[in-house]
């Protein structure tokens, strides 16, 4: 007995050491990968800093001039500058789009996100939620081709646009169906993780379940869902092939909703394949890269706020 003991003490020895050897070679591999990220994203803002600010240091221009003029005619040539880069278009182009976008896809996806949780959990996590998540895995040329092909020769129709139907309002519609799987999704997870002890005590009370709904449930989960919204604009920020196939790509401020624009993606991804490395152009064309770069790391800075607010407000 003494030494079967023995070999079982031994081997739960080495089995206790092989689980030990085992948890530190997952930990130091996940935290190898979680530096790598850091490491790359440090990299990354590194270049577009050196590149982007080469518009200010190597061609002498000021940052009011590139937030705040109209005036686009860089010179494309490594060797020459004196020309001007003002991206004010670009950039209200963007901020248009993207709010509007916004605009129109926050009460959807609010709604979506309170359907499936609320009204109809049982039919929202086994039909609507999967339909919602399939929207996700669609490229964006394909919203980009139906928008060109459906949405564009709509707006024409309808409306009797001037440019063809190539808008601000096909940019942001598009935008909007883009947008909407992320922020539904987010939103119904952050009313999931309401505790159910809070529905229980309104209704103890003789809430309705609307009043549940719009006086506990939702400002419960509210940093939660502002954090969908943050998430669903930072991708309509980034978004470049589908706004680019229907913005209409125009040097001009819109006039209104069917007058076409432009913004600073779809503006990368025109000129950047046909601008001379280290030209003018090509150093303004990567601080509208920096630009890009900056106001996501602002979306991840508010992201990271709200949830701690939101997490202080539930201690």
């Amino acid at each position: 007995m003494t030494s079967k003991r023995a070999a079982d003490l031994e081997a739960a020895n080495g089995y206790a050491k092989y689980m030990s050897r085992k948890g530190a070679f997952g930990r130091n591999l996940v935290t190898a990968c979680g530096v790598f990220i850091i490491l790359l994203t440090v990299s990354i803002g590194i270049f577009l800093i050196v590149k982007g600010t080469g518009t200010f240091t190597k061609y002498h221009h000021t940052v009011w001039e590139f937030l705040f003029s109209a005036d686009w005619a860089p010179m494309d040539s490594a060797s020459e500058g004196g020309g001007s880069i003002g991206a004010a278009i670009y950039i209200y182009g963007s901020l248009l789009t993207c709010g509007l976008a916004l605009l129109f896809v926050t009460p959807f996806s609010l709604a979506a996100a309170i359907f499936m949780t609320e009204i109809s959990p049982k039919a929202g996590s086994r039909i609507f939620q999967p339909a919602v998540e399939i929207f996700v895995g669609i490229p964006s040329v394909v919203y980009g081709w139906i928008g060109l092909t459906v949405l564009v020769p709509f707006i024409r129709d309808t409306f009797h646009a001037k440019m063809g139907g190539y808008s601000v309002l096909a940019a942001s519609i598009v935008l909007a169906v883009m947008i909407f799987p992320t922020i539904t999704t987010v939103a119904a997870d952050a009313i999931r993780g309401v505790p159910s002890d809070f529905r229980k005590a309104a209704y103890g009370m003789g809430s309705t379940r609307w009043q549940v709904i719009n006086r506990v449930v939702v400002p419960a989960a509210s940093p939660g869902i502002f954090t969908g919204i943050i998430l669903g604009l930072a991708r309509a920020f980034g978004e470049a092939l589908a706004v680019a196939m229907v913005i209409g790509k125009t040097r001009a401020f819109p006039k209104g909703l069917l007058w076409p624009t432009n913004n600073l993606t779809a503006a990368i991804a025109a000129d950047m394949g046909n601008s001379a490395n280290g030209g003018e152009q090509n150093l303004a064309l990567w601080t509208m890269a920096l630009l890009l770069f900056l106001i996501s790391m602002l979306f991840i800075f508010l992201i990271h706020m709200i949830s701690r607010k939101g997490s202080e407000k539930h201690a």
